[in-house]
C-alpha cells in the first residue's frame, strides 16, 4: 500500500520532466504506475491488510491504512479508470500544448491521493487527504488559467467543497473524541450514541454530500466542465465525486440507525436524482447533459449506500462500479466529439452517427449501461436497486414507498436523458446530410479511442459476468444486515417480477418523455420553481464582499489609535463578560514575596507614566525600555536566568531598532494633530490593566491539580536530554510551536524589507569594494565654525539620492579625503563624514565585538543545559551586528556579514526543517530529540541531540532578522540621504 503511495508521489514529482522530454507520449509512461497498482489491487484481492505507522501520535494523526473490501472497490476504479484516462490523454491533448507537464503532475497526483483517501482508516488522515483532494481540483479544473468560466468554476468547486470539509473536520474531531479513538474500524464498531453524536455525524455529512455534489451542493460539479474532458472523465466520473460515496458507504454500518442519517441522505439523495434529471433535459451542451446526469446518478447511489442494508448496498456499490465506467466513457467520447469537431452543442450536430460508426457503437455501449439496459452492468445494479426496496427491512412501509416511487421517476429521467444524449450527439435529425462541423471533422486515431472502447467494453463483460462480480462485491454487503430473506444476490436474470415489470415500465416512461422533450424543453422557465443554485451562490459571494467592506470600513479607518482601541475594548469587554458568567471561586493573590519586588514595581511605574506624558520620541521609548529591564529583573528574582536574559537582549534590541526608525521621524509628537481624547486613553489603559491583572489572578487559582511545571525538570532530562527546561520546551517538547514562530519571524522579516525596498531587496549590506571613494553624508546640523563646509568642486551640482537610486550610483568626491589615512580600527568608517565618527566607539567596537561573538557562540552551545541557547545566543551576535554598524556605517555592515540576509533566513528555516526528517530518520517523532552516540579519535565520547540542530536553525533566523533589520531600516535609509555628484 505504501510502495503504490510513494511511487504516485515520485511520479508526480518526474512528471514535469517527463513530460518535457517525451512530449505528450509521456502520458503512457505515467500510465505505468497506477496501472502497477492496479496489478497490485487485483492481486491481493480478497485480503484484509492493514499498515500503521507513527506520524503525530500526540494528535492521533497516525498513518493508519487499511485495505479492505470496500477500499479494494474504490482501488480498482481510481487507479483503473486512473490508468485509461492518462492514456486517453495522450491523444487528447496536442503536443506542445501549455502546462502539460503540470497538468500530468496533478493527475498522477490526485489518484495517488484517491488512493490514499480510500485506504485511510484514521479519520484525521482521510480529511488530510481529503483536502488535497479538493486542492488538486481545483487546479485541475482551472488548468485554463486564461479563461474566465475555468478560474470561476474552480473557485467555486474550491469553495463549496472546502466548506463542506471544514464542517466534516468538525464531526470528525466530535467523533473522535466523544469514541476516544479517531480509527474508521474502531468507530463503526461500536459508535458513540446521543445528540451530540447526531450532530457530529451531520456534519460529516455535509462534507460527504458537497463533495459528490447533492442537492443544495450540486451547482459546483456542472460548472467543473470548463476543465479539460479528461478532467470530467476522471475527477467528476470515477474518483473525486466518489470520495462521498465512499465515506457514506464507510460509515453506514455503523450510523445507518442513527436519527438525522436516512431523512438526510435519501430524502436529498432522491431529490437530487430527480432535480438533476430534469435539468440534463433542458441543456444544449452534451458535457452538461452528461453533468447533470452525474448529479443524478450520484444521488442515486447516495440513497442506495446510505440505507444501511445488505442489499441496497450491494445495488449501491453495483451502480457506483458501472456508473465508472459508463461515464467515463461517455465522457471521453464527448472529448473526441469536441476534438474532432470543434462543438459540444446538440444543435451543431447531426448525422454524426453515419460519419463514425465506430465511436457511436461505443457511446450507445455506454449509454446503454447508464439507462439500464440488458446486459450491461447498469441494468444489473438497476434491477438490484429495485429488488433491494421492494424488500428492504430497515425502512417502515410510507418510507419505503416514497424512495422507491423516487427512483423510478429518477430512472425515467435518466432514460430521458440518455436518448437525448445519443440523439443530440449521433442523430441525423432529418437532415440529409451532416451538419457543417460534422462534414470537417477529423477523424480520431484508434488511440484516442482504446480508452473508451476498454472502459465500454468492461461495463459489457461485467454485466455478462454477473454473478461473479457479485462475489467480488458481496464482502462490503455483508457488513450491513441482510434481513429475513438472507441477502439478494447479482445475476443477469433473476426471475418474471415485479423488477422486471417496473423496468419495462421504467423505459415505457422514460421513451415518452423523451418524445416529449420539445414540449419540456419550452418549459424553459425564467425563474426556476426550486430556485438557481449559481444565482444563490454569487448572491452569497456578493453578500459576504458586502458585509466585509462595510466592516472593514468601520473597523480599519487607517488610524492606528482607532486599531488599537477596538482590538483592546474588545478584550475589556470580552474577558469581563467571561468572568462575570463564567468565573468560579475566588482570585486570591500573593502580592509580592519581598520588599525588592516592591522596589522594582515602582520603578517600572514611573517611567511607564512617563512615557505617556513626554513629548520628545526618543525620551519616551527609553521610558518603555526601563520598563522591559524591570521585567526581566523580576525573572531573574523568580529564578528564571533564561528568561531574564532573553528579555535584556530583546528589549536592548527593540530600543536600537526603535532608534533606526526615530531618525527618520520628528524629534517630538504633535500634540495639536494627536487623534482622540486623551482621558478617554487613560480610561482605557486602566482598564486593559485591570482585566488582565484580574484574569491572571483567576487563571492562577484556577489550578486545581499538581503544577506540570513540578514534573518539567525530568521530563526535560528524561525526554529532551537536556537540564535547561525552557529551552528543552522550545526545542523539542513544543518545537511545532517555535518552528511557527521562527517562520512568522521570517515572514515578518521579508514584510519589513519589502516595505522599505519597495522594488526589490538588494541583497546584501554593501561592501567597501562596491563603494565609491569617499561618499558621504549632507551636512544634518551647522557645522562648527571650526570646520569648514565641504564644498564640491565648480561644476558639479549636488543632489540628494532618490529611492531609487542603488549604492552603484554613486561616484567618487573629490573634495573629501578621510584625515585617518590608511589606517582605521573598522574598515567601513573611512567612508563615513568625520562628523559622524566616534574614535572610541569604534575601538570599543574592534576589540569587544569578538568577545560577544564567542559569547554567542557559548550561549548556542550551553543553551541545552545551562541558561541561554539559540534564540538568547542568535540575540546576541545580532546585538554585535547592531554595534558593528553603529560604528563603522552600512559599509561596515556589509564587511562583516557579506551574506545576503535573505538566505540566512533560508538555511536557518531550513535547518529546523530539516530536524524534523533527521529525528523521525533516527527513530524519534517528529521534531523532537534523538540522541546520536559517537566516538571520535581524540574526543572521545561523543553525545549529540539533534535538538542541537533545530536550535541552530532558530539562532540562524534570528540574526538574520536583526541583519535584515539593519539593512532596511538602517542601511537602506542611509542610502537615499548620500550625496550624489551629477
Amino acid at each position: 500500500m505504501l510502495a503504490v503511495l510513494l511511487a504516485h508521489a515520485i511520479a508526480a514529482v518526474s512528471a514535469p520532466m517527463i513530460m518535457r522530454v517525451a512530449g505528450r507520449n509521456g502520458f503512457y509512461l505515467l500510465a505505468l504506475v497506477p496501472l502497477a497498482g492496479l496489478g497490485w489491487t487485483i492481486d491481493a484481492w480478497g485480503t484484509e491488510q492493514r499498515l500503521t505507522l507513527d506520524w503525530v501520535p500526540g494528535l492521533s494523526m497516525n498513518i493508519a491504512l487499511r485495505f479492505d473490501s470496500l477500499a479494494q472497490i474504490l482501488a480498482v476504479l481510481v487507479l483503473g479508470v486512473g490508468a485509461l484516462v492518462l492514456v486517453y490523454c495522450g491523444r487528447y491533448f496536442d503536443e506542445g500544448s501549455p502546462r502539460l507537464g503540470w497538468f500530468a503532475a496533478e493527475m498522477v497526483a490526485f489518484a495517488g491521493t484517491m488512493f490514499g483517501l480510500v485506504l485511510s482508516d484514521n479519520m484525521l488522515l482521510l480529511y488530510v487527504f481529503w483536502e488535497l483532494t479538493t486542492v488538486l481540483s481545483f487546479l485541475l479544473v482551472g488548468h485554463y488559467g486564461e479563461r474566465a468560466s475555468s478560474r470561476r468554476a474552480a473557485t467555486q468547486a474550491l469553495l463549496v467543497t472546502t466548506a463542506g470539509g471544514l464542517a466534516m473536520l468538525v464531526g470528525i474531531i466530535m467523533l473522535g473524541q466523544m469514541s476516544g479513538t479517531y480509527l474508521l474500524s474502531d468507530l463503526v464498531a461500536h459508535p458513540p450514541h446521543g445528540w451530540l453524536s447526531a450532530t457530529a455525524i451531520v456534519l460529516v455529512l455535509i462534507g460527504a454530500l458537497s463533495k459528490s455534489a447533492i442537492v443544495p451542493m450540486h451547482f459546483w460539479l456542472p460548472g467543473a466542465m470548463a476543465a479539460p474532458t479528461p478532467v470530467s472523465a476522471y475527477l467528476h466520473a470515477a474518483a473525486m465525486v466518489k470520495a462521498g460515496i465512499f465515506l457514506v458507504a464507510r460509515l453506514a454500518p455503523g450510523f445507518a440507525e442513527s436519527s438525522p442519517w436516512r431523512p438526510l441522505v435519501l430524502t436529498l439523495g432522491i431529490v437530487s436524482m430527480i432535480l438533476a434529471g430534469w435539468r440534463a433535459l433542458r441543456e444544449y451542451d452534451l458535457k452538461l447533459i452528461l453533468a447533470f446526469g452525474t448529479v443524478s446518478q450520484l444521488g442515486f447511489m447516495m440513497v442506495l449506500v446510505g440505507t444501511g442494508s445488505h442489499d441496497a448496498a450491494l445495488a449501491g456499490v453495483t451502480i457506483v462500479v458501472a456508473h465508472a465506467l459508463f461515464k467515463s466513457t461517455l465522457f471521453m467520447v464527448v472529448g473526441v466529439i469536441d476534438h474532432s469537431t470543434g462543438t459540444r452543442d446538440v444543435r451543431k450536430l447531426a448525422g454524426l452517427g453515419r460519419a463514425h460508426k465506430g465511436l457511436t457503437l461505443i457511446a450507445c455501449a455506454a449509454a446503454a449501461s447508464m439507462a439500464g439496459v440488458p446486459p450491461f452492468l447498469g441494468f444489473v445494479g438497476k434491477e438490484a436497486a429495485l429488488e433491494s426496496y421492494l424488500n428492504t427491512p430497515v425502512l417502515d412501509d410510507l418510507s419505503r414507498s416514497l424512495v422507491f416511487v423516487g427512483i423510478v421517476v429518477g430512472s425515467i429521467f435518466t432514460v430521458a436523458y440518455t436518448l437525448r444524449f445519443l440523439s443530440g450527439a449521433f442523430a441525423g435529425k432529418g437532415l440529409d446530410a451532416p451538419s457543417k462541423a460534422v462534414a470537417e471533422m477529423h477523424r480520431p486515431s484508434p488511440l484516442f479511442l482504446a480508452a473508451p472502447t476498454i472502459l465500454a467494453l468492461a461495463g459489457l463483460a461485467a454485466g455478462l459476468q454477473a454473478p461473479r462480480i457479485g462475489a467480488l462485491l458481496e464482502p462490503y454487503a455483508k457488513t450491513l444486515p441482510t434481513g429475513a430473506g438472507g441477502g439478494y444476490h447479482l445475476a443477469l436474470w433473476h426471475h418474471v417480477g415485479p423488477a422486471m415489470w417496473i423496468t419495462i415500465l421504467v423505459f415505457i416512461g422514460g421513451f415518452a418523455l423523451f418524445f416529449a422533450h420539445r414540449a419540456v424543453a419550452r418549459a424553459r422557465f425564467g425563474n426556476p420553481p426550486l430556485g438557481n443554485a449559481d444565482r444563490a451562490y454569487d448572491w452569497a459571494l456578493r453578500a459576504a464582499d458586502s458585509l466585509s467592506l462595510r466592516l472593514t470600513s468601520t473597523v480599519q479607518r487607517g488610524s492606528l489609535p482607532l486599531t488599537q482601541t477596538i482590538i483592546l475594548t474588545t478584550l475589556v469587554v470580552l474577558s469581563t463578560m467571561v468572568l462575570i458568567f463564567g468565573a468560579t471561586g475566588p482570585a486570591r493573590l500573593h502580592l509580592w514575596g519581598s520588599p525588592l519586588e516592591v522596589a522594582i514595581g515602582l520603578l517600572m511605574l514611573i517611567p511607564a507614566v512617563a512615557a505617556t506624558v513626554l513629548r520628545n520620541r526618543l525620551a519616551a521609548v527609553l521610558m518603555v525600555g526601563f520598563t522591559g529591564y524591570g521585567s526581566g529583573v523580576i525573572f531573574a528574582l523568580h529564578g528564571a536566568p533564561d528568561l531574564a536574559l532573553t528579555q535584556f537582549l530583546v528589549e536592548t534590541l527593540m530600543l536600537v531598532i526603535f532608534v533606526l526608525v526615530l531618525r527618520k521621524l520628528p524629534a517630538d509628537t504633535n500634540v495639536r494633530r494627536a487623534m482622540g481624547f486623551r482621558g478617554w486613553r487613560i480610561v482605557l489603559a486602566a482598564l486593559v490593566g485591570a482585566a488582565l491583572t484580574t484574569i491572571g489572578a483567576y487563571a492562577i487559582n484556577a489550578r486545581n491539580t499538581q503544577p506540570v511545571a513540578s514534573v518539567l525538570p525530568h521530563a526535560a532530562y528524561a525526554v529532551g536530554h537536556g537540564k535547561n527546561v525552557v529551552n528543552v520546551l522550545l526545542v523539542d517538547i513544543r518545537a511545532w510551536d517555535t518552528f511557527g514562530e521562527i517562520t512568522v519571524l521570517l515572514v515578518a522579516a521579508t514584510g519589513v524589507a519589502s516595505l522599505v525596498f519597495r522594488n526589490r531587496r538588494f541583497g546584501s549590506a554593501p561592501r567597501v569594494a562596491d563603494a565609491p571613494d569617499a561618499a558621504v553624508e549632507p551636512p544634518t546640523v551647522p557645522l562648527p565654525a571650526t570646520v569648514p563646509p565641504t564644498t564640491p568642486p565648480a561644476g558639479s551640482p549636488v543632489a540628494v539620492a532618490s529611492d531609487s537610486h542603488t549604492d552603484e550610483d554613486l561616484v567618487p568626491n573629490p573634495a573629501y579625503r578621510s584625515p585617518h589615512g590608511p589606517i582605521t580600527w573598522l574598515r567601513g568608517s573611512e567612508l563615513r563624514d568625520p562628523r559622524h565618527r566616534t574614535l572610541v566607539l569604534e575601538v570599543t567596537t574592534r576589540v569587544v565585538f569578538p568577545t560577544i561573538m564567542v559569547l554567542s557562540v557559548y550561549f548556542f552551545f550551553a543553551g541545552h543545559n545551562h541558561p541561554g541557547g539559540g534564540f538568547a545566543g542568535g540575540l546576541t551576535a545580532g546585538l554585535a551586528l547592531v554595534l558593528r554598524y553603529l560604528a563603522g556605517g552600512r559599509y561596515e555592515l556589509g564587511e562583516t556579514v557579506p551574506i545576503d540576509a535573505g538566505k540566512i533566513l533560508g538555511l536557518g528555516l531550513f535547518c529546523s526543517a530539516a530536524t524534523a526528517t533527521v529525528s523521525m530518520l533516527l527513530g524519534a517523532p517528529v521534531l523532537s530529540s534523538a540522541v546520536v552516540e559517537v566516538t571520535l579519535p581524540l574526543l572521545g565520547h561523543i553525545t549529540v541531540v539533534t535538538a542541537m540542530f533545530f536550535d541552530l536553525g532558530v539562532y540562524l533566523i534570528v540574526v538574520g532578522l536583526v541583519l535584515d533589520v539593519l539593512r532596511s531600516l538602517g542601511a537602506r535609509l542611509d542610502s537615499p540621504v548620500e550625496v550624489k555628484l551629477q
